[in-house]
């Protein structure tokens, strides 16, 4: 196993934000972790001009991504899915290939279905994906906790939100390290 699917570095990484959707993340015990860890991540995103892919699944029936996310967004230009894998869906590949990146930051909901699916789908794909464990949910925290088990034994590398974070800035006294530290204290 090679060290380097450890490490991010914003010049080879890309955002992507599964489903977090109105009607989906109201089931969910986790939101508003799930919601704030993204929050972070989009800021850090921002920062750092990092690619961002956002989907939703079905939104005529699960509504749009959350208010909270959708207000933090550059702009709101969600791939829309009936699929459970975001991979099956043609728009999508052609986002994150396009980006010329090959480390994905995975972030959404549920871990066992669109998160899983679309994480195996990218790793059969040759990218390396570091799922955010804070940042990702289920309606329970067995189905939670045995999707980010699964991801992991399929080559993923399961992080939190804030060692993502500190892992781009790599250092202290900058200004985006004043700008994202202001917003986990």
């Amino acid at each position: 196993m090679a060290i380097e699917r450890f490490f991010l570095d914003k010049e080879e990484t890309v955002l992507v934000v599964v489903d977090i959707q109105e009607r989906l993340a109201a089931a969910m015990e986790m939101r508003e972790k799930v919601i704030t860890n993204t929050l972070h991540l989009l800021e850090a995103a921002k920062v750092f001009s990092l690619p961002l892919v956002l989907t939703e699944q079905y939104p005529k029936g699960l509504g749009p991504t959350v208010e909270e996310i959708r207000s933090a967004l550059p702009s709101y230009q969600p791939i829309e899915k009936v699929t459970f894998s975001c991979c099956k869906v043609q728009n999508f590949m052609d986002s994150v290939g396009s980006s010329g990146r090959r480390k994905v930051i995975l972030t959404g909901i549920e871990t066992h279905v669109c998160v899983l699916q679309t994480c195996l789908g990218l790793i059969r794909e040759g990218y390396i994906l570091h799922v955010v464990g804070d940042a990702v949910c289920s309606r329970s925290k067995e189905n939670h906790d045995m999707g980010l088990a699964f991801m992991r034994d399929a080559g993923a590398v399961i992080t939190c939100t804030e060692t993502v974070l500190f892992q781009i800035l790599e250092k202290a006294g900058t200004e985006e390290f004043k700008v994202l530290s202001k917003r986990i204290k």
